[in-house]
């Protein structure tokens, strides 16, 4: 028996996925795929645009064996922060052979190659990629130019790094290293629309214009052509029932949330510095909605997206020191059970007698299966993140309150 990892979003999960699904089983010869799959917030800070059973219904329906949510203080983070989490959740379920994952590049050999380079990181590196961030670039721009400046003969294998899902797959690989997993990694190129495109492109586009046409255009049929026809299915039932949630529906919350702390120092939380910090307090009077503020922080080196997931986590009261110690604690403490196929039932026996974690199928269990206080602490933010998100679908569409801790895993044939 041979399983495939794959680490996703599917924010919302559309033909690309589908392709890349059926793809790793074919170029690794595995029986079963398990996804680790963010809940309902994701790495860019903002809620996702469907509630996760509905993303893990659609991921079974179209291949997918099991589903496992990847807690939300990975899930709303950094590359690094998102990868480690997933690698390691991936690894320690016991029964996973290969990782495979989506790329600009399409080449393993060049993307191991990139993650060694990072990994070796010497004092050199250190002090170049500090004098690049003082002039104003980005993170990711800076260690590109950091790695030029000092070895420029290898500036096209640099150039991968400009590119997203590459520099997520490298993540993947350095954990991988890190760990001395016996995981097996292998990329698949991607196709169709580009990460950042937001118009919708013959029937593989992006996730960012599928998301763009349903929330800024209403636009729904178009999705029929984008989507497997059961993903579509699922949409056309739920829209406007329990989705779209966009970043605006918790304007209010955020605010509330903002005002309620004015007088902390917010760098308590996770990944804010003094800096922002401080930004944040000096724009906090001309607060007006979530987007707007993140348009009003951001800065020539803090991205939109750093401060989108800055706020996510003030929101979620996700804090530094807790996040230290999770990944000092080899970061995950149980593998959350989102749905599976009958089917799969060999691979459940598998991981049931292999994993080096509690495998949580109903979350009323975890109290007496999650034994050290730190994972029950990790466990209980990932409840209370479902419980607004779930608030949001309420007072949005008005529907009844969904409590987390009565949900159980989606089962299908």
């Amino acid at each position: 028996m041979k399983t495939v990892g794959i680490i996703a979003e599917y924010n919302p999960f559309h033909n690309g996925h589908a392709f890349q699904l059926a793809k790793a089983k074919e170029i690794t010869g595995a029986d079963y795929a398990i996804v680790v799959m963010s809940g309902n917030f994701v790495q860019r800070g903002f809620p996702a645009i469907m509630e996760k059973s509905l993303r893990t219904e659609a991921a079974l329906l179209c291949g997918a064996d099991v589903v496992i949510e990847l807690p939300v203080h990975y899930a709303s983070a950094s590359a690094e922060y998102f990868a480690s989490g997933a690698v390691s959740l991936l690894d320690r379920l016991g029964v996973v052979d290969f990782l495979c994952f989506g790329s600009e590049c399409g080449d393993i050999n060049v993307l191991s190659s990139l993650a060694d380079m990072l990994l070796a990181e010497d004092n050199s590196f250190r002090e170049s990629l500090k004098s690049h961030l003082k002039k104003g670039a980005s993170y990711p721009q800076a260690r590109c130019d950091a790695l030029l400046a000092l070895s420029p003969q290898n500036e096209q294998i640099f150039s991968q790094l400009n590119h997203p899902n590459n520099i997520l797959g490298i993540e993947y690989l350095k954990m991988l290293k890190k760990r001395n997993s016996r995981i097996i990694p292998a990329t698949v190129a991607r196709t169709g629309s580009a990460y950042h495109e937001k118009q919708l492109n013959g029937s593989c586009s992006s996730a960012l214009a599928i998301r763009e046409t349903i929330t800024n255009k209403n636009d729904i049929a178009s999705m029929e052509k984008q989507v497997p026809p059961a993903v579509y299915r699922l949409m056309a039932q739920q829209y406007q029932k329990t989705f779209p949630i966009v970043p605006e529906d918790y304007s209010a919350w955020l605010s509330y949330k903002l005002l309620q702390e004015q007088d902390k120092d917010f760098s308590i939380y996770f990944d804010i510095d003094c800096s922002l910090s401080d930004r944040l307090h000096k724009f906090l009077p001309a607060y007006t909605d979530f987007s707007s503020f993140c348009e009003k922080i951001k800065t020539r080196n803090v991205t939109y997206t750093k401060v989108s997931r800055a706020l996510l986590h003030i929101l979620l009261n996700i804090y530094q020191e807790d996040v230290n110690i999770f990944c000092a604690e080899d970061y995950v403490y149980y593998a959350r059970l989102l749905g599976f196929r009958k089917t799969a039932a060999p691979l459940m026996n598998a991981m049931k007698k292999n994993a080096s974690l509690p495998l949580i199928s109903r979350p009323a269990e975890a109290k007496r299966r999650i034994l050290c206080e730190n994972g029950s602490r990790m466990f209980l933010q990932d409840i209370q993140a479902s419980h607004l998100y779930a608030l949001s679908v309420e007072h949005k569409f008005r529907q009844g309150f969904q409590n987390e801790l009565q949900k159980k895993p989606l089962i299908l044939p």
